[in-house]
């Protein structure tokens, strides 16, 4: 018996290792895995790979350093008249040639930088820190609260803009604070609707309701989980804020209720070349209207392209 058993044993065929191989290898698959990112590093690498939206950013900062540095980078100054070199072309001497009083164009272009940045700036700031408080603040209430100060956004969004400045000039005079708290005075209104909608969706969420749970505040909760997850909307407001305040900017300053004399902006650089279409000296319209081009397209470009890397929709 003990026999058979063994011839038996003996007669099991065996069988090739490579079918104990296993079918994937796993070595492989961890090579080939997709890096994990971090939010902020997905959506950095989403913006670097928008090459207009990168373009733009680069304009951005040459238009900012040369503000900065422009006016220094020429002997002439921007309110130094000279009636013997009035209305010269661009030239090695000029490079962008003189203004009916003689004064350097190239000059005047940077400082009006200055002054056109500044407040295009400035207004984003103050819609930011206005727009976010009140509708974070309206969003996170809600009920009789949100009401009330929905109501109070929606006649100040029916104002008219051009009626509120012209007031707001003739309260407080002319100026570039004036200017500053006209392009602010209902430019908020906007990003205040926005916070509001994001706070609303977000206070829903079972992160928020478990915050309520142990004990945090209503203001803690609102400035440690509903304002920075709010930040990807804020930001691309805030990009199309700026080139706004500078094209109304310029709107005020072309129907004379810009920066006052001798200050130049870009927008008062245009009003004084109104004539060059009719004597021919189109550098002086051209230089201005040129910046403002770039400037608006540019903001523009960079607002989209940080829109399409905060969408989680086009997380790949």
């Amino acid at each position: 018996m003990e026999e058979v058993v063994a011839k038996e044993v003996r007669t099991i065929p065996s069988f090739p290792a490579e079918l104990f191989e296993p079918a994937v290898n796993l070595r492989d698959t961890t090579e080939t895995e997709r890096p994990s990112f971090t939010y902020w590093q997905d959506v950095r690498r989403r913006f670097l790979a928008n090459k207009l939206a990168v373009f733009g950013l680069g304009l951005i900062l040459v238009l900012i350093i040369m503000a900065i540095i422009g006016p220094f980078t020429t002997h002439y100054s921007y309110a130094a008249q000279s009636l013997v070199d009035k209305n010269l072309p661009p030239s090695s001497q000029h490079w962008f040639g003189t203004d009916d009083l003689g004064r350097d164009v190239y000059a005047r272009a940077w400082i009006g930088a200055r002054i056109s940045l500044f407040i295009g700036f400035m207004a984003a700031i103050i819609d930011l820190v206005v727009g976010v408080v009140y509708g974070g603040i309206s969003g996170l209430f809600g009920s009789k609260v949100d009401e009330v100060m929905m109501r109070i956004v929606e006649v100040l969004y029916g104002l008219p803009y051009l009626l509120v400045v012209i007031l707001l000039m003739v309260v407080l005079g002319p100026g570039l604070f004036t200017i500053i708290v006209s392009m602010t005075a209902t430019g908020w209104v906007n990003m205040a609707r926005v916070v509001r909608g994001q706070v609303l969706q977000l206070k829903e969420m079972d992160y928020i309701f478990a915050a309520h749970a142990f004990g945090s505040s209503t203001f803690r909760i609102l400035w440690k989980h509903l304002v920075p997850n709010t930040i990807g909307p804020i930001i691309v407001n805030m990009t199309l804020t700026v080139p706004s305040a500078i094209f109304g900017e310029a709107v005020l300053s072309f129907l004379g209720l810009g920066v006052p004399a001798p200050l130049a902006s870009w927008g008062t650089m245009a009003n004084d070349g109104l004539d060059a279409l009719i004597d021919g000296h189109l550098w002086k319209l051209l230089v201005p209207t040129i910046l403002i081009s770039i400037t608006i397209l540019a903001f523009n470009v960079l607002g989209d392209g940080l829109a399409e890397a905060f969408d989680p929709k086009q997380k790949r």
